[in-house]
């Protein structure tokens, strides 16, 4: 499956619909539990795999610090994630009883409700405009419920498969792989951990210390990946706050670590198991090829995660092609 989905998303420029194909607006399809072979079965999930393995590749053994091309639709995504941050400013949080939650999350998300469309079609080449309206739909998805005001790893997926969408209607290119991951998502991320502090975000579906990280999975992946022959940095030295604070700069890990470190007191091991176990594995590609098979398996397997999923033209519920 991933093979399959390595293909299609090393080509993303090919992928694009033929010309005259409708875009449609994504939909949940997965409704019950036995829905999930359906899924899994997909293009979707064949392309979406396909473009974390191609970026998983693409930033192997490379610093964020490093240099990469930088297109103009990489800086235009970058003005987007600039907009949402503005935004978050101009919307600050209420008082309220509740620590948790903060109800000034749905202003700003009644925002980006509004505007996602425009915000998305700044980005798109015009001859790509119509696509606007799908694409927009997992910009929407990607920074939290609403309903809930909490956020969570399907919250995560959503924003790599608008990449991803970007990627198929040619808007992103091969040579923004790096550009992808080191900037768009790096950003992505400040912003995200930025709502999380200011309205104080639930974990969506959290396992508490059971789980990777309350909040993300990915960069945990690809920051692993960045880590691949180093000649130094081993997994055991990710625990050791001077190495952290040292390092965070140059490798999207260490920086989720400096995040888990500055939300959470108390031993690491206690409140971080899993990364604390994570740990005491002897290789960086070990670290890297076992939480590849537990993102699959916590993530993109489980239903409660995957029923929130929508599927349209460009990330479609059809099987896969052989």
């Amino acid at each position: 499956m991933a093979e399959t989905g390595q293909q299609s998303a090393s080509s993303p420029e090919d992928e694009a619909p033929e010309a005259g194909t409708a875009y449609i607006i994504p939909r949940k399809e997965i409704s019950m539990v036995p829905d999930m072979g359906k899924w899994k079965r997909s293009q979707a999930y064949a392309d979406y795999m396909g473009f974390i393995l191609t970026l998983n590749e693409g930033v192997k053994g490379k610093k964020l610090t490093c240099e990469y091309e930088v297109s103009e639709t990489v800086k235009k995504l970058l003005d987007l994630l600039g907009t949402l941050d503005r935004w978050i400013n101009e919307t600050p949080p209420v008082d309220q009883p509740s620590r948790f939650g903060n109800k000034a999350y749905r202003t700003w998300f009644t925002k980006l409700e509004q505007e996602a469309e425009a915000l998305v079609s700044a980005v798109l080449p015009a001859e790509k405009a119509a696509a606007a309206p799908e694409i927009a739909v997992y910009l929407k998805e990607a920074v939290g419920n609403p309903t809930r005001i909490d956020y969570g790893t399907g919250h995560e997926a959503a924003f790599a498969a608008f990449l991803c969408c970007l990627c198929k209607v040619g808007a992103l290119r091969i040579s923004d792989q790096l550009a992808i991951v080191f900037k768009v998502f790096n950003r992505y991320l400040q912003v995200m951990r930025k709502l999380h502090r200011t309205y104080r975000m639930e974990p969506a579906g959290s396992q508490g210390v059971w789980g990777l990280d309350d909040f993300q999975f990915l960069p945990f992946i690809w920051g692993s990946s960045q880590f691949i022959d180093h000649p130094t940095l081993e997994p055991r030295h990710f625990i050791d706050e001077r190495v952290v604070n040292e390092h965070h700069q140059d490798y999207m890990f260490l920086d989720c670590i400096r995040f888990i470190n500055e939300m959470k007191t108390g031993p690491f091991a206690e409140h971080s198991n899993q990364l604390w176990n994570i740990s005491a594995v002897p290789s960086w590609s070990k670290v890297n090829q076992g939480l590849i098979r537990m993102y699959k398996a916590e993530c993109l397997e489980k239903f409660p995660v995957i029923q929130h999923f929508k599927f349209g033209s460009l990330l479609s519920i059809q099987p896969a092609k052989p």
